[in-house]
């Protein structure tokens, strides 16, 4: 087999491989120097001239050339009478190189570079895919769509290395061709077989924030914290936001100008229906927020317990717990209570507006009941005394005022 031959073998590696030009020269470098150390026993004095794009590879062996009879090592030393048969003009102490061919190489010698060649390889692209992803579990890649069945979707990223979105990371709406373009987030390396499987997915909540910190430039500076997200891909989705800086509302800019932030993440999640909501450490309040849009009115917390029982009139109870399920299921998750909705009993008295005692009760009092998310009168006669002043900060007998005063009206 001739030098352009076996260079043309090789090349195929490179073609179907995702290995540059300068890798694979080294590849191929190191598998003809493992072979000639082999054979001869040391390659310090070969030189390897590997040129992939004219399909050429040169070996050449230098050895010095002593007298006939102080020959003592055969592959750096040549005796002075086979040097002349090269170049007659050899002097004793110069060096001859000689070019070591193809055809001195036998079948067997030939295929074993070829195995090695294509262990190497295989070795490379294991450490290259690894080395890649390892530390990248958690961000957004973009890929092309390769090969699609039952189980998965095979994706190349921009360096033609092998990435699996398994369909259960795949939201239900999601349909591909081959060759689409795919965004999805490094779930994590599986190690199968000796070999590393980046697992994608775009189901997983850190793919909706890494979402929101490429549409929300306040998300990606830190000016907007996001508390929490919880999901029910292609379904329904709540993220709890907040910010330390009182001159930006977090919703409203998560949300942007008629919103132009979160519609392009809607659409990426395939219409899935976004609810952000202000974080809150009241309880109260934010299990309020979660079962947004559903207005409640009034809430029993056990905090030892995790459970709230949320008390609503009829026509908002289908609200709160939406549709499949998804919105009390979700501000469950959210908020890390167990809820449970019950129809207000007591809706043959007709509820009053907190806002209507403002005659009667200081403004600033009635806006920290308020802030607490209590804002009617029945949800502060319905919500325990302890608890009132626990959650509005306010002194015990200016709750004890508020109670007589509201409890009056239903009298």
């Amino acid at each position: 087999m001739d030098n352009l031959n076996l260079i043309e073998t090789f090349s195929e590696f490179k073609d179907f491989k995702n290995i540059d030009r300068e890798t694979m020269m080294r590849i191929i470098e190191d598998v003809f120097r493992s072979m000639l150390e082999k054979r001869f026993g040391s390659s310090d004095n070969i030189d390897i001239i590997v040129n992939i794009d004219k399909g050429d590879l040169e070996i050449y062996r230098l050895r010095e050339i002593v007298e006939d009879d102080q020959v003592e090592d055969p592959n750096t030393q040549i005796a002075y009478s086979d040097a002349i048969k090269i170049e007659p003009d050899f002097e004793l102490g110069e060096e001859v190189s000689e070019e070591i061919r193809m055809s001195e190489f036998g079948r067997r010698d030939i295929l074993a570079i070829k195995n090695n060649l294509e262990t190497k390889v295989r070795d490379y692209e294991k450490n290259s895919i690894y080395n890649k992803y390892k530390d990248r579990i958690g961000e957004i890649v973009t890929g092309e769509v390769h090969q699609i069945n039952a189980r998965e979707i095979l994706v190349f990223d921009d360096e033609g290395m092998e990435l699996i979105l398994p369909k259960s990371e795949q939201i239900p709406n999601d349909h591909y061709r081959k060759d689409d373009t795919i965004r999805a987030v490094v779930l994590k390396v599986d190690i199968k077989g000796n070999a590393p499987m980046v697992i994608l997915s775009r189901t997983a909540s850190v793919f909706l924030e890494r979402l929101f910190e490429l549409e929300v430039p306040e998300v990606y500076d830190g000016l907007i914290t996001i508390q929490n997200i919880v999901r029910v891909p292609g379904e329904r989705a709540k993220i709890a936001v907040e910010s330390y800086d009182d001159r930006i509302d977090p919703v409203g800019a998560c949300v942007g100008m008629k919103g132009s932030r979160i519609h392009g993440i809607v659409r990426e999640l395939r219409n899935e229906n976004i609810d952000v909501i202000n974080y809150t450490s009241n309880i109260s309040l934010y299990i309020q927020r979660a079962l947004s849009p559903a207005k409640i009115t009034s809430i029993v917390l056990d905090e030892k317990n995790k459970r709230a029982e949320v008390y609503m009139k009829p026509d908002q109870v289908s609200l709160a717990i939406g549709k499949g399920g998804f919105n009390i299921k979700l501000a469950g998750k959210l908020t890390g209570y167990e809820i449970d909705v019950y129809r207000d009993t007591d809706i043959d008295a007709e509820d009053v507006d907190l806002d209507e005692f403002n005659d009667e009760i200081e403004q600033w009092i009635i806006d920290a009941i308020k802030a607490a998310g209590f804002d009617t009168a029945k949800s502060v006669l319905n919500q325990e005394f302890d608890e009132l002043v626990k959650l509005t900060d306010l002194e015990e007998e200016t709750i004890s005022d508020v109670i007589k005063i509201l409890k009056a009206e239903f009298e």
